[in-house]
């Protein structure tokens, strides 16, 4: 790392410390003087939500998992009694896990973003082909001519994993060919998983962003595929948003209120950024300034915190800084962030924190002790989250911010871990 970049960003020496660190984002403003701006909306949110509900009848059809949910992809908020107890003593209010580890489908966060833009692709392919008209059923997807239709079609993405597993799964299903472009961080049971769902699985020897960029330059060559670019698409991120329309209702049936003087802190895994910032985008929609989001990355990748310190100017990536984007959350190893998110969000996240590997397998073992919940590393980044509001950049945050925790609700976002295989969450046990 040069000597100008370093001046002009000095927070960036945290960052090649390589050890946990909490950093507080100084261009945070009010909601009433961001979103505004944007150029997404409420509106567009609402728009993706109503969306997946026309598809809803459609999806209980082909996924027999969702028949229970009537076709509504959504996770539990399942209180964590036993880790407040023992692992945030000194952190009041509630504690709830936000189950995305579960959901169905594609057993990640990813399965919002993916399945969304996946169906949104269906729906434009079919109209343009006159095979869905305004107003008719999405059932309609399913009739022999639409499935020829689709069969032309390929649909592809550049994934670690569960990206693609949501993406693959779900194009595969509806008809069209499936391509996955996996990086070297990629798992091998992910990698077979997609390959037994007849997804085909193009390997690479480099990290997640080249394997993005080959992905994105092998589909112009065909104007019949459709790749699904997770550093560039709003229908990604717009599909991650609807969680927090959802998420509203949840709190509200649990009796849990979010206002000034009850306080909602959520604590997010983030890679690429898509997710995350889609996320973070929707929660300060609906809950405003009484939300504070924070992201939470490994020592080695935390390629969205070095965008949000810089600007995302120079297109710097970990490697820059002397980080080695080596880590055992294969769902986080991302060298450089997505401009397109972590841009609509930069003015209104709190905040973003770093994790060692070797914690990420400490909360992930934890958690499985004491509530019986099964993660992969990835999803467990977040966990350390409320520990960090106790340190002194924390503190500071909380006083400048005023305030009060007594009353605050904590939500840890899962990622990933319903489909990891037995013998592979053993290992991260052991």
């Amino acid at each position: 790392m040069n000597k100008e970049t370093l001046e002009k960003y000095p927070d960036l020496i945290n960052l090649t410390k390589q050890e946990p660190y909490l950093w507080i984002n100084p261009d945070k403003k009010p909601v009433s003087m961001v979103l505004p701006k944007l150029s997404v909306s409420f509106d567009d949110m609402v728009d993706a939500s109503m969306r997946l509900k026309r598809f809803a009848p459609f999806l209980t059809e082909l996924f027999p998992e969702l028949k229970k949910s009537d076709g509504i992809i959504e996770s539990e908020l399942l209180f964590a009694e036993k880790l407040l107890e023992k692992q945030f003593q000194n952190i009041p209010g509630k504690l709830i896990i936000k189950a995305d580890h579960a959901l169905p489908v594609a057993g990640s966060v990813k399965a919002r973003g993916g399945i969304y833009e996946v169906l949104l692709f269906a729906e434009e392919t079919a109209k343009k082909h006159g095979l869905l008209k305004e107003n008719e059923s999405y059932i309609r997807l399913l009739d022999e001519d639409v499935k020829n239709c689709f069969k032309k079609y390929t649909v592809s993405v550049g994934s670690t994993g569960n990206l693609g597993i949501s993406i693959g799964v779900t194009a595969k299903t509806l008809g069209f060919a499936s391509k996955v472009h996996m990086s070297i961080e990629a798992k091998e049971w992910k990698k077979e998983r997609l390959r037994d769902k007849g997804v085909e699985v193009v390997e690479h020897k480099s990290d997640y962003s080249k394997a993005v960029y080959e992905g994105r330059k092998a589909a112009l060559n065909n104007p019949n595929e459709y790749f699904v670019d997770d550093e560039n698409s709003l229908p990604l991120f717009l599909g991650y948003s609807v969680a927090a329309l959802r998420l509203k209702e949840q709190l509200k049936k649990k009796e849990i209120n979010v206002n000034i003087e009850n306080p909602l802190f959520v604590y997010l895994p983030c890679g690429v950024g898509g997710a995350p910032c889609g996320i973070a985008f929707g929660l300060k929609q609906v809950f405003g300034d009484d939300v504070h989001c924070f992201f939470a990355e490994p020592m080695q990748s935390p390629c969205m915190m070095l965008g949000l310190i810089t600007g995302f100017e120079n297109n710097l990536s970990v490697y820059d800084i002397g980080l080695t984007n080596q880590t055992c959350a294969d769902g986080l190893a991302v060298s450089a962030p997505s401009v397109l998110a972590g841009t609509l969000i930069k003015n209104l996240i709190s905040g973003s924190f770093t994790v060692a590997d070797e914690t990420l397998y400490e909360e992930l073992k934890k958690l499985y002790e004491l509530e019986k919940i099964r993660i992969e590393p990835s999803a467990a980044a977040g966990f350390v989250g409320p520990k960090y509001l106790t340190s002194e950049s924390g503190q500071k945050y909380l006083k400048e911010n005023n305030i009060d925790l007594t009353n605050s609700t904590h939500i840890l976002w899962t990622t990933g871990g319903s489909l990891v295989p037995e013998i592979e969450f053993h290992n991260f046990l052991r």
